[in-house]
């Protein structure tokens, strides 16, 4: 347990950005299960909607290092190519 006071002070900021970073992970990981449910169906038009929402969701999240800006990357970039992929 905490004994300073700015230990303490530490640990209710800590608790409070866990709260925020676990929201926007949520909408990050509902916005990218959009997309992949639209390329399952096969839906292109619908994937394309989703990923306009998706991309900045994920950018975000690396930006505020809620995910490391590779692993966003790398995201991104799969869901683009399996929704070029229904373009065939």
């Amino acid at each position: 347990m905490a004994n300073t006071t700015s230990a303490k002070k530490a640990t209710r900021k800590i608790a409070r950005r866990t709260i925020v970073n676990k929201s926007r992970r949520t909408q990050m990981r509902g916005a990218v299960r959009t997309v992949e449910e639209a390329i399952k169906r096969g839906d292109r038009e619908a994937a394309l909607k989703a990923m306009v929402r998706a991309e900045p969701e994920l950018m975000k999240a690396a930006q505020r290092n809620i995910i490391h800006k590779n692993n966003a990357s790398r995201k991104v970039s799969r869901l683009s190519h399996q929704i070029a992929k229904l373009a065939k």
